[in-house]
């Protein structure tokens, strides 16, 4: 990149991945830019995995060469950097609490998300025993919002929320029918707004995969 596109991080990203997601959610309320490089997971390109060797989404970029590789990290970065709708709070307020919480949702929830989402590769109780475990936490979220403001991350949407929230959407989307039925008015409430906000629609937007000599394409749009 030449020019003016040198002052934007680099966001390697892929539409559906929930870490990405959450890393885009972040990006776009805090009016940062960026130059968005959507991949396919199947296909790789060199430059991304030069970039990043651990070769997984989301990855940021930045225009000092400085690279940062997680998802929370992406969010907290750009949160930090403007943080207009004061999503930052609950971190600022109880550091410890949020990172107990989102070493669990991308520990063991993400383990019992996938063994769920992908029972086929396994014995077929392990993927009851995962929606069973996963399910647990899900109903312990589902408490968290209905005592308290209808958010995780105080009386408005914020951290949490977002990082949560794709993971959640996930979870729904490997068996709606079952995941409706869930006595989580709570919760269904929560991802129901989320589905419907300008939120997610901003986040979602398909773009072509990127490839070497492609114009730069600048999120949010």
């Amino acid at each position: 990149m030449t020019g003016q596109q040198q002052i934007y991080p680099v966001l390697w990203s892929f539409r559906r991945c929930p870490y990405a997601m959450r890393a885009r959610l972040a990006i776009a309320a805090s009016r940062s830019r960026v130059w968005l490089r959507e991949i396919l997971l199947r296909d790789k390109p060199d430059a991304f995995i030069a970039a990043s060797p651990k070769a997984t989404v989301p990855v940021l970029v930045l225009p000092d060469g400085a690279v940062i590789e997680e998802s929370r990290d992406i969010m907290i970065w750009a949160l930090q950097n403007s943080d207009p709708q004061g999503w930052l709070s609950v971190w600022q307020n109880d550091q410890l609490f949020c990172t107990r919480f989102l070493d669990h949702l991308d520990g063991p929830f993400k383990q019992h998300l996938d063994h769920y989402k992908y029972a086929s590769r396994f014995a077929a109780e392990v993927g009851e025993e995962s929606r069973r475990m996963g399910a647990e936490f899900l109903a312990e979220i589902d408490q968290k919002l209905a005592a308290g403001s209808g958010f995780l991350s105080g009386p408005s949407f914020g951290l949490l929320d977002a990082a949560t929230l794709p993971f959640v959407r996930q979870f729904r989307g490997v068996d709606a029918n079952w995941f409706d039925r869930r006595d989580w008015p709570a919760l269904h409430h929560w991802l129901g707004m989320f589905l419907a906000s300008e939120h997610f629609a901003a986040v979602m937007h398909k773009y072509p995969p990127w490839h070497v000599g492609d114009s730069a394409l600048l999120f949010p749009a």
